[in-house]
């Protein structure tokens, strides 16, 4: 089956691969490369950040994570590694996708994380997108097109992938998509733990997270509603507030070496649906890498069913 997928953040390229294994003649169409859009900007570790608890969802992740784990064990070069993750929290209720994790337990947060009493510990796949986006492009027969699309309906193939993100938004009339702003300071690791992931989002107006990539650890963050269409400037004030959090958790950061923003596509559920010779596959939020492999794949199932 000829297939056009529209878009090439890690949705859009994992999308595209899936359904090339799958043995579709596939084309990608984009605007802009992975790296310039929300994918590129990304802390880029496996968690159900805002995510709607439910069967798919679940599912979905499941899939994702052991395909990331997979990667991790088998292809060093896709950029992607196992760490241990630290979700602070201040109850003891277990989280709904913990049955799709290794090694998830209930530990003293002292050692780590002084600011909590407790945290959820859990073994996670870290992407770095700036080699994993690469990684899924070279993989894929065709190049990207890059070309802006005013409409779905502009794309030839007998089916058309809508893995937009919030471009869904003016394409699709979806009132319901709107876009969450995110900023990261990326700092030499300091005193920062190389292997560790923590993430505190108790108070939703002080998010604090700091994940470790190979070299450098990407520190957030924030979750602001705006009524944007591009990534606005990173805002120095804010990035002064994210590192005085990380200095507040006992960690000196290292100098600060780029800044970034996006826009996370947030819609009340993801949309994975057909609609005529269109498949909608967008509204991840700031779960795009958490959930692409099981998205993707429940993609190519939709199509399996047409061919």
């Amino acid at each position: 089956m000829r297939v056009a997928v529209a878009g090439a953040g890690v949705t859009g390229l994992t999308t595209a691969l899936v359904l090339q294994r799958a043995g579709h003649e596939v084309d990608v169409f984009a605007a802009r490369s992975g790296l310039e859009s929300t994918s590129g900007a990304a802390g880029a570790i496996w968690l159900p950040v805002r995510v709607t608890p439910g069967g798919r969802e679940l599912d979905w992740a499941s899939r994702s994570y052991r395909a990331f784990m997979a990667l991790a064990g088998t292809d060093s070069s896709a950029g992607v590694d196992v760490l241990r993750a630290c979700e602070v929290v201040d109850d003891d209720e277990r989280p709904w996708w913990g049955d799709a994790v290794d090694g998830l337990r209930l530990v003293p947060a002292a050692t780590i994380y002084p600011r909590a009493r407790q945290f959820w510990s859990f073994f996670a796949p870290r992407i770095e997108p700036a080699v994993y986006l690469s990684w899924l492009a070279e993989r894929l027969t065709r190049p990207v097109v890059y070309r802006t699309l005013a409409n779905l309906s502009e794309l030839d193939g007998e089916v058309v992938v809508n893995c937009t993100g919030l471009g869904a938004r003016a394409l699709c009339a979806d009132s319901a998509l709107v876009a969450v702003l995110g900023q990261t300071a990326v700092v030499a690791p300091g005193t920062l733990r190389m292997d560790t992931f923590i993430g505190d989002e108790r108070d939703q107006a002080a998010i604090f997270y700091a994940i470790p990539r190979r070299h450098q650890v990407v520190l957030g963050g924030c979750r602001t509603y705006v009524d944007l269409v591009e990534p606005p400037p990173p805002d120095p004030v804010l990035r002064e507030a994210i590192l005085s959090r990380c200095r507040a958790a006992g960690y000196e950061p290292g100098p600060v070496l780029a800044e970034r923003t996006g826009l996370r596509p947030v819609r009340p559920s993801v949309r994975l649906e057909r609609e005529g010779r269109i498949v909608h596959n967008y509204g991840h939020g700031g779960a795009g890498y958490t959930l692409s492999w099981g998205c993707a794949e429940a993609v190519a199932a939709l199509l399996g069913e047409l061919a």
